[in-house]
């Protein structure tokens, strides 16, 4: 019996260190989606599984509902444009995540956990008119995020609000 604990031990010990090694690797990071960006003034729905928040949940008349898709918007006061230049110097500095695309009114970031290297993509969109940006942050591997997401975005705006 107790060789079989040791094995069984050495056993979950090796599995473990697979699998930090394929997410050190980037064998845990997944695929760009090719649909991100902002169409018809949406950004894409979140996903119909639980590893993704929208601030446009609710405006994908056509996408099914989920229970906990919803997140703000970020709020911001004053000059557009310096708002989304504000947000996208706080996604350079974020630990882990990388701006990829910086357009006048559109953000786009990877983001990637630390040990595993999942990767999550991460989206913003200036809506002028009601001076908000809208938010989207999605994982792009698994059904669950364990509230990563939303987590993150919610970082992401109590420094925000700060600047």
């Amino acid at each position: 019996m107790k060789i079989a604990g040791l094995l069984l031990g050495a056993l979950l010990l090796v599995a473990a260190l697979l699998l930090l090694a394929a997410g050190q690797l980037g064998f845990l990071a997944g695929q760009p989606p090719k649909d991100l960006g902002v169409r018809d003034g949406r950004l894409k729905p979140p996903s119909p599984t639980p590893n993704s928040v929208s601030s446009q949940a609710g405006s994908h008349a056509d996408h099914p509902q989920r229970s906990g898709a919803d997140i703000a918007p970020l709020h911001y006061t004053g000059d557009a444009k310096a708002a989304l230049g504000r947000l996208a110097t706080l996604l350079e500095s974020t630990p882990g995540c990388v701006l990829v695309t910086r357009e006048p009114a559109y953000l786009y970031a990877q983001c990637h956990t630390r040990w595993l290297k999942f990767t999550d993509d991460v989206e913003f969109a200036l809506d002028e008119a009601a001076h908000v940006i809208q938010v989207r942050s999605a994982s792009r591997l698994g059904r669950k995020d364990f509230g990563v997401n939303r987590a993150r975005v919610e970082a992401l705006r109590a420094r925000f609000e700060k600047t």
